[in-house]
């Protein structure tokens, strides 16, 4: 058992989530630090009082009651919440995220109940560096940092963005060990332009129109300077900033710090995972790929599959050309307009597309689906229902098992219910989505809908990068994150249970330092202290015996 020295007595001791043990506290500690009288006389173990939570929260009816009861547990004892979900992870994690945090985010004001994390408003902006300055944590492993403009596919949050670093932020202790003590939710509160947030008397973010252009970007500067300045070595995951700005700031800052963006990044290496679970030993740069949404999560998840291609000994030119991407506007092609740089690299040439035969115009995503006869239809629009019985079936007659996954959050903004796509393609369809999701029954069979969720993959990134304080974050880094999560699916599932992940994230990790050194990015080593490196970090839920 591991032994922890503390200052704290008697109420602020019981106050702290941390070293507060609740009625775990044995009879020395109670003599030590004050706490006869404070607590009921048993001394229950650890198992004792995961079992008495978990009655609790099988009391709780509904969704966010269940939700309010977890975040409460974690603001009390860390230790017994942890473990608590740990041992019902299955069952709990949809509470610790999605799809509840959606829905979180959305009634945050009203929710607030207790501080976690820092909030750094525009009008203190000059305080900044005083308040990173001001934190009680001497070192930080990983941060959190959202301006809560594009949460999940809600679209502008404010200040209710907060609820996602802090969810997140569990998820990085639960599956990759990150301490909890060394973790630090960050909102940038740059204002809003959600009329309903804007004139709620209850909201807590800063009333006022969201900044932009120089004003924002100098913002943006002034915390990333003053984390440098204060944890020159923390990891800092980007989450949930829009279109406009995520790509920007991923490429600006992430040679300054160690940094990866989540929805671009953690959305393609998980997708990534789940196809190549689906293609089952076939090339990736077999495949026909229709990706129905041109933003960050769609360009992302297209970017790195096109690498992984690349790997596999396509050329990038080549590789590009097994991709349709489909925005607002249409099928996006050379003379497409309102294009980005971003989304022209995958602009299919107009000439090509005048053979055609075409019911609309815009080039629709049924047009597509006709023309192409695409084998991965993939959806990160945010537009629910927009994968119809016509388009999924036009598909199914072209392809054996098609694989569909309508990824965005939360469930209702999804593409399609899992339901329709199994009974549309007579079970045929591999299918994957964004949030959990029932598992279907058709046809006297049950059909495993599997989750796209980014919690297989950015844990062990994370745990790697820590364990061995790598400078950068690259693309390779991720793609080999989505080789190694493969590796554990069991076909029909395309991910293996969340009961492995603590272990599937380790093995990620050691794949991440490995990665690393072929890079250059650190010196080589050998597997052992690899592997040293990262179980030194890995934290597990269980009480230290507290010393004076």
């Amino acid at each position: 058992m591991k032994e922890i020295e503390t200052s704290l007595r008697s109420e602020k001791l019981l106050n702290h989530p941390i070293y507060n043990k609740g009625t775990a506290f044995t009879l020395e500690e109670r003599d030590v630090f004050h706490l006869h009288g404070l607590l009921p006389f048993h001394v229950s173990t650890l198992e004792e009082q995961v079992t008495r939570r978990y009655q609790n929260f099988l009391a709780q009816k509904d969704q966010l009651s269940k939700y309010t009861f977890l975040s409460s547990l974690q603001d009390r004892n860390e230790v017994l919440f942890y473990r608590l979900v740990l041992d019902h992870i299955s069952e709990m994690l949809p509470f610790i995220y999605t799809p509840t945090i959606g829905e979180v985010s959305l009634q945050f004001s009203n929710l607030y109940h207790q501080h976690r994390g820092i909030y750094l408003s525009y009008p203190l902006q000059d305080k900044i560096e005083e308040i990173t300055a001001n934190l009680f944590q001497k070192e930080l492993d990983v941060i959190v940092v959202t301006d809560g403009e594009r949460i999940l596919g809600l679209g502008d949050l404010g200040v209710g963005g907060m609820a996602i670093p802090q969810g997140k932020l569990s998820l990085y202790t639960l599956f990759g060990g990150i301490h909890p003590l060394r973790t630090l939710p960050v909102l940038l509160d740059v204002g809003t332009n959600n009329q309903i947030l804007l004139k709620d008397p209850l909201y807590l973010g800063w009333r006022h129109a969201r900044i932009s252009d120089d004003l924002y970007y100098d913002f943006i500067d002034r915390f990333i300077r003053a984390l440098k300045k204060r944890f020159p070595k923390v990891l800092l995951q980007w989450e949930d900033f829009s279109k406009t700005h995520a790509k920007p700031l991923l490429e600006k800052y992430q040679d300054v710090i160690c940094s990866f963006n989540d929805d671009i990044q953690g959305t393609a290496a998980v997708t990534l995972s789940a196809l190549l679970s689906a293609i089952r030993g076939s090339l990736l740069s077999e495949q026909k790929i229709v990706v129905f949404g041109a933003g960050s999560a769609g360009l992302g998840i297209s970017h790195l599959m096109v690498k992984a291609m690349q790997e596999e000994g396509c050329s990038e030119q080549r590789a590009r050309e097994n991709f349709y991407i489909i925005d607002r506007q249409g099928l996006i092609h050379t003379e497409s307009s309102n294009v980005d740089s971003e989304q022209k690299k995958f602009a299919r040439d107009y000439q090509s597309l005048q053979k055609w035969e075409l019911d609309s115009s815009p080039i629709s995503l049924l047009d597509v689906i006709k023309q192409v006869k695409p084998t991965i239809l993939i959806g990160v629009s945010t537009q629910a229902k927009a994968f119809t019985k016509e388009i999924v079936t036009e598909m199914g007659k072209h392809v054996e098992n098609p694989i569909i996954f309508p990824l965005s959050n939360p469930n209702s903004r999804s593409e399609a219910m899992p339901e329709e796509l199994i009974h549309w393609t007579k079970g045929k369809a591999i299918v994957a989505t964004g949030s959990p999701f029932e598992n279907v029954d058709y046809d006297n069979k049950q059909y495993i809908i599997a989750q796209c969720n980014n919690v297989y993959i950015f844990p062990g990134i994370g745990l790697g990068a820590i364990a061995a304080k790598i400078p950068k974050i690259t693309d390779e880094m991720f793609i080999q994150a989505a080789y190694v999560l493969s590796k554990y699916s069991r076909f029909p599932d395309l991910f293996p249970p969340l009961q492995l992940l603590r272990e599937v994230s380790r093995e990620i990790a050691i794949a991440v330092i490995s990665i690393a050194e072929n890079q250059e990015l650190i010196p080589p080593m050998t597997s052992e202290i690899r592997e040293n490196l990262v179980d030194q970090v890995i934290w597990f839920p269980s009480y230290p015996k507290l010393q004076t």
